[in-house]
């Protein structure tokens, strides 16, 4: 009787501990393959802006040969691109892809100056690549920020949050903002 009294309360410890212990793996395991996921979906936003900057060397010899664009835009794209190739961070990159999106639009905004450049097929082909690629970085940023809205509220919820902070993972806050105007409604009139 007296071996009993001290052997069920050791067997319930041991089970529990055993059930703390397989929680904390499992939970550590959906924490590692949470933050590949945003490292995965940012691999794909870092392919789609790759593969915009891409057509943009294109697009300005185009431009540049049908019609007379001043160099500063040719030279904020080339610097914007630069930037994007050389950013470490999701925030460099980010920020390189916001100046060259702004570079892309005014220089597509110049382009409308210019009739003999809606005529050209090449430029044609180039900007219909070019919204398509917008497309795709839109799809991949909204996959990516919703992987990482997933990652951030796992790690704050309980027991993952003690788990996430006795293992080192942290928040990451490296979201891709909405593009401007698209928070606002359009004025209809």
């Amino acid at each position: 009787m007296k071996t009993a009294l001290i052997v069920v309360p050791v067997l319930v410890m041991v089970a529990i501990g055993f059930g703390a212990g397989r929680k904390y793996v499992n939970v550590r395991l959906d924490l590692m393959a949470q933050r590949e996921a945003v490292s995965q979906e940012w691999a794909q936003v870092q392919v789609a802006l790759q593969s915009r900057a891409d057509l943009l060397p294109s697009l300005v010899e185009t431009m540049q040969g049908a019609a007379e664009i001043g160099n500063g835009v040719f030279r904020d794209m080339a610097d914007a691109r630069a930037a994007l190739a050389g950013g470490r961070s999701p925030q460099e990159k980010m920020q390189a892809n916001d100046q060259l999106s702004a570079a892309l639009g005014r220089l597509l905004v110049l382009s409308e100056n210019y009739p003999q450049l809606r005529t050209n097929e090449s430029f044609r082909r180039l900007q219909d690549a070019i919204a398509e690629k917008e497309n795709n970085i839109a799809v991949e940023r909204r996959k990516y920020n919703e992987t990482l809205e997933h990652y951030n509220a796992q790690i704050q919820m309980f027991p993952d949050n003690v788990v996430a902070s006795v293992s080192g993972f942290t928040r990451n806050d490296a979201y891709f903002p909405t593009e401007p105007g698209a928070r606002s409604m359009p004025k209809v009139q």
